[in-house]
């Protein structure tokens, strides 16, 4: 009798742990930014960082189902401080919040890292049994796109300059520049981007140039792709500015090229405006350059400025940031540390309203 009483207990404790709503990813309750490929609308997928998934559900509870080992997501849940979780490698299913008070809630995961390899994909959501999606969260209406390297991608920006070996747990694309400067401007933010990549050559590339520089991927979905993959849908995302913050990884080495350098500006920027025919851009230098090679940089885009301008674009813009000195403490391989992200929104936003009008 005892084992019986036992056994029904079990039983009960399962069917009430088992006692969860699936949500799939293609429910309409969610919405999404970013470069998303959607080959299987039960597994989207993706490789650039700062992707967002936002839904308003009802329940207390919340779990997210996903790629096991597919990297790491920055949790907004209500009015709650934000939060890290890392996806174990052997399981997907990662509850997110227990014991929420009241009966709707909004959730917002921004996945933090570069995807690369890890290849990472949504599958949906579990809630309460009973629990579902409400109507598709209203997003801002305000819409910038950033395309850069590693420091868009915020790498090494959670380092303490201390560290000797590198780890996915040191970069946080969430506490990246773009995303503190659209979250005060209240706009989407669309990232492509990649850590060593240039616009006419890659870290340690040739001095001549590299095939497999940012304008070559950017027509498509994945970074990963190649001609002949899935094409990107630029309709499904026209932003009102977009930043381009290429050149440091150009300069690397001592040997470059800068009318190699102020070509693939020029190039770019008519790629640009034919996807974007309406966006104001701005062409970014970034924190880790100086001297003759900063001076390179910024005499290649003002090269590619007046090259437009010729052309009749008068909507292309130039922007400096502060270059790093190290006295907000620096970031893996001296990249930008969190501190100074923040210096370079505060910096950043400013000069959009500038050009915008967005109080």
């Amino acid at each position: 009798m005892r084992k019986g009483i036992i056994l029904l207990v079990l039983l009960a404790i399962t069917t009430v742990v088992s006692a969860k709503e699936f949500v799939g990813a293609a429910d309409r309750g969610f919405a999404y930014i970013g470069r998303i490929s959607w080959a299987n609308p039960d597994a989207p997928t993706w490789d650039y960082p700062g992707i967002q998934i936002i839904a308003d559900f009802t329940g207390s509870s919340c779990t997210m189902r996903v790629k096991p080992g597919c990297g790491s997501f920055m949790v907004e849940i209500d009015d709650m401080p934000e939060f890290r979780i890392e996806v174990p490698e052997k399981s997907g299913d990662v509850t997110l919040t227990e014991g929420l008070p009241g009966d709707r809630h909004h959730l917002r995961l921004t996945y933090c890292i570069e995807g690369g390899k890890r290849h990472p994909a949504f599958y949906g959501l579990l809630l309460d049994d009973g629990g579902r999606l409400l109507d598709t969260p209203r997003l801002p209406t305000r819409k910038m796109e950033f395309i850069g390297n590693s420091i868009t991608c915020g790498l090494g920006n959670m380092a303490n300059g201390s560290e000797k070996t590198y780890h996915s747990g040191l970069q946080n694309t969430y506490y990246a520049y773009e995303f503190i400067a659209t979250r005060e401007l209240n706009a989407q933010c669309q990232v492509v981007a990649r850590s060593g990549i240039g616009i006419y050559r890659n870290t340690l590339g040739k001095p001549e140039g590299d095939k497999d520089v940012l304008p070559t991927y950017y027509p498509y979905t994945l970074r990963t792709n190649t001609p002949g993959s899935e094409l990107w849908d630029f309709n499904r995302y026209q932003p009102d500015v977009v930043c381009v913050n290429l050149g440091t990884n150009d300069t690397t080495n001592p040997k470059y090229y800068t009318s190699m350098l102020a070509d693939a500006f020029k190039s770019f920027l008519r790629t640009l405006r034919e996807k974007y025919p309406k966006a104001k851009i701005v062409l970014l230098t970034g924190t880790m350059r100086t001297g003759q090679r900063l001076a390179d940089i910024k005499k290649a885009q003002d090269e590619a400025v007046a090259d437009a301008a010729e052309r009749g674009d008068h909507e292309i813009y130039r922007f400096d940031f502060t270059p790093d000195d190290g006295s907000l403490g620096w970031g893996s391989y001296k990249h930008p540390s969190k501190r100074r992200h923040e210096k370079m929104a505060a910096e950043l936003v400013p000069f959009i309203r500038s050009i915008t009008g967005w109080n």
